[in-house]
């Protein structure tokens, strides 16, 4: 399932002292004993925590130590789906000390997508919660998992009195984390990262970040990539606060600059957009937002320029969970390649366009490929680029700008969207005879999905709550259903009979600049 690096790579990789002997364990471990007293803040109505590096880690050793007295240890995967608490914390630095692979799940994913992705790596451990909010977790996906884990419930029976004191050796060019991410293909596709690349990626972003940020509040879901490493290594490694909050919620974002000192400094364009269009929001909370460092969906510049224009200093970046960090510009970069590229390969890192314009990239944090070995052969070549998707320019000071994707996915406030998922349980409904589903324009969260469909003789046309009821039946993650519906008598097709989707995505973003 991995693929091949070639060996120049690898020596120059080692040369350069970008991969080295340390696993993840040990840069969480060093970071933990060099800063215990640093905070670990839960900023939650459902479940808040307080307490410490120090606190947090008793708890994970804990956890650590009751997992290997149950013989977990190297080369076991532990998935956990939970919400930004301290239990995910708590889980992942516990793998990390036993050499086992992390698979973090987004917590708002239905039991569809749980099910393929336990079913795709076979956890020997699966700590998740009964419920959050007014999500209901179905623990029926977990039945073929040998030790289960339930947050409120019988989570604490997992920890030993005894912490775990050591950490468990494994090889760096190891399985260290499994990342589940929507793309082309109709489930989540899993995407393996070793102890290399997430070491780099940690030490690379950490450094590309301004070192006057403040204490950050992450509510990026610890589900997704960065959110993860923001969470759960970056700080560490820094020795700085980490403090979460489980739910998005502006209010309390503003509420929590003023009361506690917390900053927030970008992420999707949503978290930076929702902040300023809040009717809390006021010059005074404007210290607290001194950066936006922006990427995980499209990045509009009339947003960039609003945001600059209010004195934030703001920075775009590209990446993807197979490559984290591609491109990027620094916090100290001339204004209009801030504002408007996605910056300039990162150390490391090299990246070049194809005939076509597809932006190739490699280096140091790209991953060893997918859980699926035909997809690995597919998506990587033997010179080891990857093949992002992605269509590009550069211009003639080598920044980088995103114009199209050639994958057929859509960015919704960070979160991946499987076009092809969706239009699978969209040609479900009885009422329509042919659909897609598309990207359209969104200020808030990017893009937003949008279903096209033509309906089929003799029945009514499908309202919104008609497509939410029928999606809920599926069981697949509220962000994934569509937000409109156009209807259509017929397709932009090819001579072929394939539909032209980039037809329909510019006739729709069309109609909105006229609304």
């Amino acid at each position: 399932m991995t693929r091949q690096i070639p060996v120049e790579l690898t020596e120059k990789y080692v040369a350069n002292g970008w991969w080295t002997k340390e696993t993840v364990g040990d840069i969480i471990s060093d970071g933990l004993t060099a800063a215990p007293d640093a905070k670990f803040r839960v900023h939650s109505a459902i479940r808040p925590f307080a307490g410490t590096f120090r606190d947090v880690e008793n708890v994970a050793r804990r956890l650590a130590s009751g997992l290997r007295s149950r013989g977990v240890g190297p080369g076991d995967v532990i998935a956990f789906q939970l919400p930004n608490w301290m239990e995910a914390a708590a889980t992942f630095w516990a793998s990390a000390f036993l050499g086992a692979a992390v698979v973090p799940i987004v917590h708002f994913y239905g039991p569809k997508e749980v099910s393929f992705i336990l079913g795709e790596v076979e956890p020997k451990v699966f700590v998740t919660p009964e419920s959050f909010g007014r999500l209901e977790y179905d623990l029926s996906v977990a039945a073929d998992v040998p030790i289960v884990g339930v947050v409120g419930r019988d989570f604490d029976d997992l920890l030993a009195d005894e912490p775990l004191e050591e950490i468990l050796p494994v090889d760096p060019s190891g399985c260290a984390l499994i990342a589940f991410t929507s793309g082309t293909t109709r489930n989540p596709k899993g995407v393996l990262h070793n102890h290399h690349s997430l070491v780099f990626e940690t030490r690379q972003l950490g450094q590309w970040y301004p070192p006057d940020r403040g204490n950050q509040l992450t509510a990026a879901p610890v589900g997704h990539f960065i959110g993860m490493i923001n969470a759960f290594t970056i700080p560490v490694v820094d020795g700085t606060d980490i403090n979460l909050t489980d739910v998005w919620d502006p209010g309390q974002a503003l509420d929590l600059m003023v009361t506690e000192g917390l900053t927030v400094g970008g992420g999707a364009t949503y978290y930076m957009t929702s902040l300023i269009d809040h009717p809390d929001f006021t010059e005074q909370h404007l210290p607290s937002m001194r950066y936006a460092g922006l990427g995980g969906s499209s990045v509009p510049s009339a947003i960039t320029t609003r945001l600059a224009e209010l004195g934030i200093v703001v920075f775009r970046s590209y990446g993807s969970t197979e490559h984290p960090s591609i491109t990027g510009s620094l916090y100290d970069a001339a204004e209009d390649k801030r504002l408007h590229t996605d910056g300039r390969p990162l150390p490391g890192v090299e990246m070049m366009l194809a005939e076509d314009g597809e932006i190739l990239s490699r280096g140091p944090d790209l991953c060893m490929g997918y859980t699926d070995a035909e997809l690995t052969a597919r998506m990587f070549d033997d010179a080891g680029w990857y093949h992002t998707g992605d269509i590009g320019t550069l211009d003639e000071d080598g920044y980088l700008k995103i114009t199209d994707r050639k994958s057929d996915i859509i960015i919704r406030g960070g979160e991946n969207i499987s076009a092809l998922e969706v239009e699978e349980v969209l040609l479900g409904m009885p009422a329509v005879a042919d659909g897609v589903v598309v990207g359209v324009p969104d200020d808030r969260f990017g893009e937003r999905a949008a279903a096209v469909i033509r309906v089929r003789p003799g029945h009514s046309t499908p309202t919104l709550d008609d497509l939410r009821a029928h999606f809920a039946t599926v069981g697949i993650a509220k962000q994934k259903w569509p937000e409109r519906i156009h209807v259509v008598e017929d397709f932009p097709r090819t001579a072929s009979g394939k539909i032209q989707k980039f037809r329909i995505r510019a006739a729709i973003a069309t109609i909105q600049s006229g609304e």
